[in-house]
């Protein structure tokens, strides 16, 4: 049923958590595991021009982490993935992701910080009511064990 998993990340705590679940659920359904970052362009807004390029390097190297971190232990569990690092707005990237590349299933944290719950909207939800398949979310409450 589930052949393609898409597991967004940003890296932090709560989705070391998240990503246990679908690792999990790839290994259970021997599906490939694609390991999503979105370096979210909007935080370019405030910056000099200047510092666009540094912010946006130290930004993306975050990034290629967080999805090397997953793919690592997904291959622990001996899961085939697959990796990438886009940027723009986070939800409007895993969504064009999961359709681009065939995915069966996205399963993602529902936190994130303050600002994105209370200004922006929450990535999880807006990923819920666009997403072209199922999505699977965790909250942060959940243990990983």
């Amino acid at each position: 049923m589930y052949e393609t998993i898409l597991f967004p990340t940003d890296g932090s705590d709560h989705a070391t958590t998240v990503a246990a679940h679908a690792i999990n659920v790839a290994a259970t359904r021997d599906a490939t595991l694609h390991v999503l970052s979105v370096v979210d362009d909007r935080a370019f807004l405030v910056l000099d021009e200047d510092r666009i390029e540094r912010v946006r390097d130290d930004l993306e190297a975050t990034s290629r982490s967080a999805v090397d971190e997953a793919a690592t232990r997904a291959a622990d569990r001996g899961v085939e993935t697959t990796t990438a690092v886009d940027t723009g707005h986070p939800a409007e990237c895993i969504v064009d992701y999961a359709a681009t590349n065939d995915v069966d299933l996205i399963v993602m944290g529902t936190s994130g910080d303050e600002y994105e719950r209370n200004v922006v909207g929450s990535v999880s939800q807006r990923v819920v009511r666009e997403a072209p398949v199922p999505v699977t979310t965790v909250g942060p409450s959940v243990r990983s064990d």
